[in-house]
């Protein structure tokens, strides 16, 4: 806890932010089958808000690089998160609607999700990195890589932090992080091997996730173990962007590697007991 006294970091966020709309069926997907669903209404998702709010909750200055639509879902979406504390100001707006995001829940707590196609979102000019402590990356925005090594060069004080990428973009990144679904078929190397073709040689750490087992993290000489932290599952949705945000926040406030993984798995246990993809009270009691 004393960590937290320390002063708080700024912190960019390039990442997606939505509209969910929360669709609960009576029963596991199956194909060809047919369901019942309650609709759940709205609620503000996406990688921007899931862990942006707990790093906002964490103390820490949050700003979110994304992209909404001109039109009333862009609006509330944009209004939600500046009032939940989040720096919306480099959010761009472009000509066109805000399509929900479906997250299709099923009563065992797992989801599907259904997004719409997004317009291309090509970033502008790099920010000045010598005001940031650290940027995260979580998105498909043409000019991500870019941004990233800029900030390496400018400000070697900028922690890097990047989401591995679907696809084979380069992530260029301090540390670099997985789900082990994520690495199915894609990776014929060593994981340290793998993750140095797609984040560089600033590369420090690699973790790849694996659920209710904990995850590891591969450097250039070891690899460690840490477990994941016990919680009645509810939610899944927004787990992987809690453990990020731990992560970070851990990272800013100089712990080891491992100890900030252990608060990422804290957060992310608060994030699966929680019905809503956005941290709930239990991790905004934790860091008072």
């Amino acid at each position: 806890m004393d960590a937290w006294k320390d002063p708080m970091a700024n912190i960019l966020l390039l990442a997606n932010i939505n509209c969910d709309r929360i669709l609960r069926l009576d029963k596991p997907l199956q194909t060809g089958g047919r369901f019942h669903y309650q609709d759940g209404g709205l609620r503000l998702g996406g990688g921007g808000a899931n862990t942006g709010l707990g790093l906002v909750w964490a103390k820490h200055n949050v700003s979110l690089v994304s992209e909404v639509g001109s039109d009333d879902i862009g609006d509330w979406i944009l209004a939600k998160a500046s009032t939940l504390g989040l720096d919306c100001r480099l959010v761009h707006r472009f000509s066109g609607n805000t399509c929900e995001m479906l997250l299709v829940m099923t009563p065992d707590g797992e989801r599907t999700i259904i997004r719409p196609q997004r317009p291309i979102f090509e970033l502008p000019a790099a920010p000045d990195w010598l005001q940031w402590d650290a940027f995260y990356i979580n998105s498909s925005a043409n000019g991500a890589e870019l941004w990233a090594q800029d900030a390496m060069n400018h400000n070697p004080n900028c922690l890097v932090v990047a989401q591995l990428a679907k696809d084979q973009r380069p992530r260029p990144c301090h540390v670099l992080i997985a789900s082990i679904t994520d690495m199915q078929g894609r990776c014929n190397q060593t994981p340290w091997q793998f993750a140095q073709t797609i984040a560089g040689n600033a590369l420090q750490h690699f973790i790849v996730t694996d659920g209710d087992k904990g995850a590891i993290v591969y450097s250039a000489q070891e690899q460690q173990h840490v477990p994941a932290v016990y919680a009645e599952v509810v939610d899944t949705t927004g787990a992987g962007d809690a453990y990020a945000a731990g992560v970070i926040h851990g990272l800013c406030h100089k712990m080891p590697i491992t100890d900030a993984m252990h608060e990422g798995a804290l957060w992310a246990s608060f994030a699966v007991a929680t019905q809503s993809s956005i941290p709930g009270d239990a991790l905004k009691n934790y860091l008072l």
